[in-house]
């Protein structure tokens, strides 16, 4: 695969997760709460994910036992603890600033990468990380005009959000050295499902599966959201660099503000498509690479 590819790959994984109001708003009309969700999203993708490769491919379901924690780690440590501390955030404080303090995960994700994989820290990435956290501000409408007030715990409850948002890439790229996106994407929602089955009211909430709409609306938001989300955004992972893959994860809330203006006839502000074309130039900054070409080594997956 080139790495033009790998880019857009991600990119189109990213895009796929700013599609998610599209199905949560509905699901909590219907009375669930953001942490039932949370596993209804993981339940279901885990079911589907399973059940296709039970079916079609068996092979991908082999795992070493060693490289479960990998998977704890992606699944639980990462996915369902960057949820609740999205979601506290945004019931103490609001969604505006719960948005900007998660989308601090490229400058964690950075910062661990430089750890963990050797990655450099170069200008252009520091350049693009601090115009995309300014972008996602406008975005979500916290600049110009900073009016929240915010306790030192909802802070660092926001920060924590997007370290554990970050994780999700480390784990994931080391996952990659192994295995396929599916298998990786599996075996992530399907920790995450064992531990949300046990913390939510889901199985209490059965009874509301029987309406078709919710069980289409949970559907999709395992099928369009989740599975082809971090399927495509974990393919595109495998091939490049965990930092530039989580700046152009950034395109997510831009997409959610299209939908928002596009279906929901949301009026956006002159400071909300300021912040829409900055991320897109932090992408361009994570894309564009100052060498001619780019050799990259194809990820050898053992199975």
């Amino acid at each position: 695969m080139s790495i033009k590819t790998a880019y857009i790959l991600a990119i189109l994984g990213a895009a796929c997760w700013g599609l998610i109001g599209l199905f949560v708003q509905n699901l909590y009309d219907f009375g669930f709460t953001p942490w039932d969700v949370v596993a209804i999203r993981s339940i279901f993708a885990a079911v589907i994910l399973l059940l296709y490769m039970a079916l079609f491919q068996r092979k991908d379901l082999k795992v070493n036992w060693k490289h479960i924690p990998l998977f704890i780690g992606s699944g639980i440590i990462s996915i369902v603890f960057f949820n609740w501390c999205f979601f506290t955030v945004m019931e103490q404080a609001n969604l505006s600033l719960a948005v900007v303090l998660l989308y601090t995960g490229p400058l964690f994700v950075t910062i661990l990468s430089r750890v963990f994989f050797k990655e450099l820290l170069t200008v252009r990435k520091t350049i693009a990380i601090i115009i995309t956290l300014i972008g996602c501000a406008f975005v979500v409408g916290f600049l110009p005009s900073v009016s929240t007030v915010i306790t030192a715990a909802t802070f660092l409850i926001g920060l924590s959000s997007g370290f554990f948002y970050a994780l999700y890439s480390i784990f994931a790229k080391v996952s990659s050295r192994y295995y396929g996106a599916l298998t990786i994407t599996g075996y992530t929602y399907f920790c995450s499902a064992i531990f949300m089955l046990t913390t939510s009211q889901f199985v209490s909430k059965l009874d509301l599966f029987i309406s078709w709409s919710v069980l289409i609306n949970s559907l999709a938001l395992a099928l369009i959201p989740t599975i082809l989300a971090f399927l495509l955004y974990t393919k595109g992972l495998s091939y490049i660099e965990s930092s530039r893959a989580s700046i152009l994860s950034t395109i997510e809330p831009v997409v959610a503000i299209c939908v928002g203006f596009l279906v929901f006839k949301d009026v956006l502000s002159i400071w909300q498509w300021t912040g829409v074309c900055l991320v897109i130039v932090s992408i361009i900054l994570a894309t564009v690479s100052k060498r001619k070409e780019i050799k990259k080594t194809t990820p050898t997956h053992v199975t």
